[in-house]
């Protein structure tokens, strides 16, 4: 038993270490790449042919957006709306308590994957990450 405990503890530190590593390499990337994206966009802001087609687009895109509103602010887009927004609001309740319910299945049945009543076997995943924990 103290060999599995050890081992346990061997695993467990070497997982430790590879996700420590993993996330400084993930944090080096992200800051370079943001560098060379920044070096881009100043090249592109630099060049006189770019700079003025964005001109032309973003008016372009302004004249698409107050025409976009006008139309969704009419009587007749009103009810589309509404219903989008409920539908949408009752996606994301579903999906949270989905989620919810397969950690549930998990724990209880201890199998990562579950039978559909269409007969297709799912299988259950996880989408974990690291985020700063608040104090």
């Amino acid at each position: 038993m103290a060999d599995n405990t050890t081992n346990q503890s061997s695993n467990l530190l070497t997982i430790e270490s590879l996700i420590n590593s993993y996330q400084s390499r993930l944090e080096t990337l992200s800051a370079e790449l943001k560098t060379h994206k920044q070096m881009l966009n100043d090249l592109l802001d630099n060049d006189d042919e770019y700079s003025k087609a964005f001109e032309e687009t973003a008016k372009q895109l302004k004249l698409k957006t107050q025409a976009k509103q006008k139309v969704l602010k009419g009587p007749a887009a009103a009810p589309t709306v509404d219903k989008i927004n409920d539908l949408s609001s009752q996606l994301r309740e579903i999906k949270v308590a989905l989620s919810d319910y397969l950690g549930q299945y998990v724990n209880l049945s201890g199998q990562n994957q579950i039978e559909g009543p269409d007969g297709v076997t799912r299988q259950i995943i996880y989408n974990a990450k690291l985020v700063k924990k608040n104090d």
